[in-house]
């Protein structure tokens, strides 16, 4: 049996846009087991209901694609998904299950490949890397990739520093939140983002988190999706007036992120209660980064 576990991860953190996403220590788990014949697929904790038992089923899709990359025939399979990661909420469950497939089956079938070969793959399956390298690697990572060059730096937040969660109890499909964007910007927009996202990552880097108010504003993405997300202006206020340093969109959302150094469950109350006042029921953790992304827990 392998045992492959992958964090969730926080795309974006505003102005990163599709190149930017933090690891978060909150995990779903990958089991793959030998069986005599045919494909068994279970599934238990955050979106068992809704999770394909098929061939389409997105953990083993990813699988099937290294074994078919090795020309590796598994015969029968048993997976197992013990799921931590909400399903459809900005948190990366997607690329949870990509990384999960591509991990378990690259050891399973011996083919050996490397974190850039399994970058690139990965990020082939999901179309876009914010979620996928983080998922992978740990950390926070700054991900660049052009038909195949992949290139990526990632580095650890400065100790201390969380980040504090609300979900809404409804999802945002990625297709619906990319539907409303914009094909054009403008120039003025563009550096707009460029200077915060280069702020955002040198702040991190620093341990200078008084910039994170700044360094996490965006006008790319966010003013977009913002209708999608009842509260999401209130939401974002009420976390900074109550000591987040940055708040921004988890990925594409309705998930929002505060980033804080204290103040943790007041941030979190104070957000889930603000989403209430806006008519929608929503949860909250306080999560610390990962430094480490996917990773074998038992190898049998």
């Amino acid at each position: 049996m392998i045992r492959v576990q992958v964090p969730a991860t926080a795309a974006n953190l505003g102005p990163g846009f599709d190149c930017l996403g933090l690891a978060l220590k909150l995990y779903n788990v990958v089991e793959f087991s030998k069986i005599p014949r045919g494909l068994v697929i279970e599934a238990e904790g955050e979106g068992a209901g809704e999770l394909s038992r098929e061939e389409d089923n997105l953990v083993y899709r990813a699988a099937w694609q290294v074994f078919a990359r090795a020309g590796f025939d598994p015969g029968g399979i048993r997976i197992r998904m013990v799921n931590a990661i909400p399903v459809g909420r900005g948190l990366g469950s997607s690329a949870a299950a990509v990384v999960g497939g591509i991990v378990a089956a690259n050891i399973m079938c011996g083919a050996g490949l490397n974190n850039r070969e399994l970058l690139a793959l990965a990020s082939s399956i999901e179309g876009h890397p914010d979620n996928i390298a983080p998922a992978l690697l740990g950390g926070l990572v700054i991900y660049t990739g052009e038909e195949g060059d992949v290139q990526w730096i990632k580095i650890n937040p400065p100790p201390g520093i969380k980040a504090v969660v609300a979900v809404p109890n409804f999802p945002v499909k990625t297709r619906d939140a990319r539907e409303v964007l914009p094909h054009l910007v403008t120039m003025r927009d563009a550096v707009f983002n460029v200077g915060r996202a280069a702020l955002l990552v040198a702040a991190l880097q620093a341990g200078d988190l008084s910039l994170l108010g700044t360094a996490m504003d965006d006008r790319l993405h966010q003013p977009y999706r913002a209708g999608l997300i009842p509260g999401f202006k209130k939401v974002m206020s009420a976390a900074k007036l109550s000591g987040a340093r940055g708040v921004a969109l988890s990925g594409a959302g309705p998930a929002i992120i505060a980033l804080a150094d204290g103040n943790f469950q007041q941030i979190a109350e104070v957000m889930r209660e603000t989403f209430r006042e806006s008519g929608v029921n929503a949860r909250s953790m306080v999560l610390e980064p990962s430094s480490v992304g996917a990773r074998a827990l038992e190898v049998i």
